[in-house]
């Protein structure tokens, strides 16, 4: 018989036909005559009960029917006369796919999200991420058509790469060298010229720089894929592997940027609302109370426009009065969560995109304001999150380009091919980055950034 899965039964239930499910067992009770078996094949956060009637069922076979074995269950499909459920199904057969031992870690009960960690290859079958891994599937979903519907084009920035769009230094080397044995140079530095490529190349850190050149070509489009930095850090907002989207838009100014962010924004948390129903009521109920309403004040309210300048006001005003912060507030300091979030959930109560930040603290690529002092730069601020979205308009200008790398003293030797966009053809252009994982943070309402990807690469744990 043709497997159903279990959310297409619940969608319509055919009372009265015979049908077959086949996922892993969530609980297993019931007294000597009869038997309910709760079975899910991660197509839905909800459950199809097994009505098993232990008088046809074969001792043996039963005994093997514990949490996280694999059925395969044929039986009728009956309106249930139990709360719960609406449907539930009267086992006719059950074969045993897959067997699951007393070692099995996921028994029923309360797990800590530190010890789901070390079980990473096993907590998906957990409602909790069964839930999250569902919402990312749709986020992605929700990204790729809201830029398809907009007319970007989808565009494949490379992994690995010669330059450092950031200009941290925080990147991982790629290489085919022998390290025990490394080729040196007469002044003690690296001799890459035996090496895969002939030079010293890295993972990316972002796809921005060829997403530009892609930009001045078709006019509109996004990267989205994985990128990673070597940050020492173990916060609960970073990663060393993670997905980014980083859309480019040639002829858009500062005003088409922020409006465009806002939009995107909007669209994916009312894509999530509109098809992630059963596991955000889940998510609600089981992690954060407060998710649901938050995810309807984002969609249904206007974001605040707010200079830096504007928002260091404020803060030095709330200092006044007596708030309390943890970091030093003045103008031209890199804003810390704690006052990105005071301005979007004590101040405004309400997303703010933050513009014209100071130059000093922000990347050589952002376009100058005619001040001479700050740049157009543009952050999304969210509650609990602080920033999701970082982006700028670009110096489109060569000469105003250069005069900043020499300032900041940035080695451009290999970026002939970046610079040429502003020597052949220029234009207007701006694009954002949105870090995937802060996204899934706000969607699902999960409190560590390590809880929102499968696998998390955090310093010294690359497992799985």
């Amino acid at each position: 018989m043709k497997r159903t899965k279990i959310i297409d039964l619940l969608k319509t239930p055919a009372f009265g036909t015979v049908v077959n499910v086949k996922g892993w067992v969530r609980t297993r009770r019931g007294n000597k005559t009869v038997n309910f078996i709760a079975l899910n094949d991660g197509s839905t956060i909800n459950n199809i009960q097994i009505v098993v009637d232990l008088a046809k069922f074969d001792e043996n076979l039963l005994k093997d029917i514990t949490t996280g074995a694999c059925l395969s269950v044929d039986g009728e499909l009956v309106e249930s006369v139990g709360s719960g459920q609406a449907a539930e199904i009267q086992a006719q057969q059950i074969e045993v796919l897959g067997t699951c031992d007393n070692t099995y870690p996921l028994q029923k009960k309360g797990h800590s999200m530190e010890f789901l960690r070390e079980v990473a290859h096993l907590r998906p079958r957990t409602n909790t991420f069964g839930a999250v891994f569902r919402i990312r599937h749709h986020m992605a979903m929700a990204i790729h058509t809201f830029f398809h519907e907009k007319g970007f084009y989808y565009f494949h920035a490379p992994l690995i790469t010669a330059s450092d769009c950031e200009g941290a230094g925080q990147m991982f080397q790629v290489t085919t060298m022998n390290l025990y044995d490394l080729k040196k140079k007469e002044d003690g530095s690296i001799d890459y010229s035996d090496d895969f490529f002939g030079r010293q190349t890295s993972l990316t850190v972002s796809g921005q720089l060829e997403g530009e050149l892609a930009a001045t070509a078709l006019g509109a489009i996004y990267t989205f894929g994985p990128t990673f930095r070597a940050e020492n850090s173990n916060t609960p907002r970073h990663l060393a592997e993670f997905w980014m989207i980083e859309p480019e838009m040639a002829f858009y100014d500062l005003d088409d940027l922020t409006e465009l962010e806002e939009e995107f924004i909007k669209y994916c948390v009312r894509w999530a609302l509109d098809n992630c129903a059963d596991d955000l009521a889940f998510l609600n109920k089981m992690v954060d109370p407060g998710l649901l309403e938050r995810l309807q004040s984002v969609v249904n309210t206007d974001f605040v426009r707010l200079s830096y300048t504007e928002g260091i006001r404020i803060l030095e005003e709330a200092q006044k009065n007596g708030r309390k912060f943890e970091f030093p507030i003045y103008w031209g300091c890199d804003l810390a969560s704690e006052h990105e979030r005071y301005l979007v959930e004590e101040h405004f109560r309400r997303p703010v995109i933050m513009t014209d930040y100071p130059k000093e603290i922000k990347a050589f690529y952002m376009k100058q304001n005619a001040d001479g002092k700050t740049v157009q730069g543009t952050d999304v601020l969210f509650p609990q999150i602080g920033e999701i979205i970082g982006g700028s308009v670009r110096e489109e200008n060569y000469d105003k380009l250069m005069a900043r790398i020499d300032e900041l003293h940035i080695p451009m030797k290999d970026m002939w091919w970046y610079l040429d966009t502003r020597r052949y053809g220029t234009c207007p252009h701006a694009g954002f980055g949105l870090g995937f994982e802060r996204l899934l943070l706000f969607v699902t309402g999960m409190q560590n950034i390590r809880d929102v990807i499968p696998f998390p690469r955090t310093p010294g744990q690359a497992a799985f």
